[in-house]
């Protein structure tokens, strides 16, 4: 059976960027190892193309494949968020490479195929769909997390993540054979119309859907399901720790709001409580376990786990008992917009982690940015920044992201929340703002003196510089990227 044009045509970058994939596996083996770089510029170079082609679907929508895949608005903004990331990523593993000496080709392959795996994700409506485009993710991730192979402490992190993660993924599958046995469909919109009616009391449904949330809780590092998230992110190269923290984390959350709004949108009383329940301990123990932290990565590993908390409340809000129309779409709007405005300031800040060197290795404890502000000014005033967004402290976009957020729960008479996440945010100043004291406070011993510095290469440059104008123009000019957000949740249209 041939598969029609137009379909093909719908999933173009896709295909795009899958073939570029294997074709940097094939061309790695034959590329001189001087000329290596043409294959992370061939990477950046899809990447614009495939952002071209999909600014097509702002003004649009298709489906594909009878149904299996959606490009609408909502999948757009998603896609372009994560076509800016891998890029930045791109730029930031040049030289960070080259300096950890596993500079590979195949690394901007892996990059590509996770990529793919997370455009497949936020264009699903079929949950086999999603969960072939959250394992070719996964899998690839899981590769990278190991990728440092001569360090035990990153095969940990990839055994670990591989482990733990084959474990969430046989849940998420196990919940959606049993949604299949009691609706007799993966399609969200057939389950949607299957749950409102014979399935609506079924206790196989509500087993289904709470091991869906589970699933899902480990792909955004929910707690009670963060467990893998220090480990890994410790011991992963930091530009990987830096694509999962942020691309990985929008992927999941993009698929997550779609698969409850449009399959299970009309049972909103079923989930709101359980999604409410998860947020409060997320933000709770992301934010106080991150207060006793050393490592830089372990910190911003539990600080993403808090993050995911305040996102949540975006999902609290969407699927609200008695909340108008227009207040869910806000609550949906603003969990776009955080995640957008949190993608800049944790590749920034990964990115300073990134450049630290101490000795012929990365400055990983908070006690190597010691007195950075006397030796590289401008690295620690950028640091300070991503630092003091990451706390909410106006006129960051940070503090944009978290506004939004807290304003939708008010709107949807949930003010207690907006005022819970505000005393965790205060909390959350602690840990963001010890790092600025130890660079602008605290003498460097003498041997931090001679072996520590920051490796600064033009790739760096742009990559801190993107970061930097995320940080500062959307928190002071937010209105197009709200506008934008706006826009491309009218698509979700079970929101309403």
């Amino acid at each position: 059976m041939s598969i029609p044009f137009a379909d093909l045509v719908t999933i173009l970058p896709e295909l795009l960027v899958v073939g570029v994939a294997c074709l940097i596996l094939v061309l790695d083996p034959i590329t001189p190892t001087g000329k290596k770089d043409f294959l992370a510029w061939m990477s950046l170079g899809v990447l614009v193309v495939c952002a071209l082609v999909t600014m097509t679907g702002f003004s649009g929508g298709a489906v594909a494949f009878s149904g299996l895949v959606v490009v609408d608005a909502y999948a757009a903004f998603w896609k372009m968020l994560l076509y800016l990331v891998s890029g930045l990523t791109i730029l930031l593993s040049m030289s960070y490479l080259k300096e950890e000496k596993i500079d590979l080709a195949e690394y901007y392959a892996f990059v590509l195929l996770a990529l793919a795996g997370m455009m497949v994700m936020v264009s699903g409506a079929d949950l086999l769909t999603i969960y072939l485009g959250i394992e070719l993710m996964s899998i690839t991730l899981y590769i990278m997390a190991g990728f440092k192979r001569f360090e035990a402490r990153s095969i940990e992190a990839s055994a670990k993540y591989f482990v733990l993660g084959a474990f969430s993924s046989g849940i998420l599958l196990y919940g959606i054979s049993l949604l299949f046995g009691v609706t007799g469909s993966t399609r969200l919109t057939e389950i949607a119309a299957a749950v409102n009616g014979p399935a609506l009391n079924d206790p196989l449904m509500l087993l289904a859907l709470m091991l869906i949330i589970v699933g899902f809780g480990f792909k955004v590092a929910a707690v009670p399901f963060h467990m893998w998230t220090p480990d890994v992110y410790e011991g992963a190269p930091t530009s990987v720790t830096a694509f999962m923290a942020v691309a990985s984390k929008a992927a999941s959350f993009a698929a997550f709001l779609r698969v409850l709004l449009e399959a299970f949108g009309g049972v909103k009383p079923n989930w709101n409580v359980l999604i409410l329940g998860v947020c409060l301990v997320t933000v709770a123990l992301g934010n106080l376990v991150a207060i006793v932290q050393t490592n830089v990565k372990r910190m911003l590993a539990y600080s993403s786990i808090a993050h995911a908390g305040y996102a949540l409340v975006g999902v609290v809000v969407a699927g609200w008992v008695g909340t108008a129309a227009d207040i869910s779409s806000r609550g949906v709007s603003s969990l776009m917009l955080y995640l957008a405005i949190y993608s800049f300031m944790t590749l920034g800040a990964f990115a300073m982690v990134a450049m630290l060197r101490k000795g012929g290795l990365e400055g990983e404890e908070i006690e190597d940015f010691s007195g950075l502000a006397k030796r590289h000014k401008g690295g620690a005033f950028l640091m300070l920044v991503f630092m003091i967004s990451l706390a909410g402290i106006p006129p960051t976009a940070g503090f944009i992201g978290k506004f939004y957020l807290f304003m939708a729960a008010v709107n949807a008479d949930l003010a207690w929340l907006a005022i819970f996440g505000l005393i965790f945010a205060a909390i959350s100043a602690f840990y963001y703002l010890r790092i600025v004291m130890v660079m602008y406070m605290r003498e460097p011993s003498p041997e931090q003196e001679r072996n520590t510095r920051l490796v600064l290469s033009p790739q760096v440059s742009v990559v801190l510089a993107f970061a930097l104008a995320g940080v500062v123009l959307l928190g002071i000019f937010p209105g197009p990227l709200v506008s934008i957000a706006d826009l491309s949740v009218l698509s979700l249209s079970p929101v309403h």
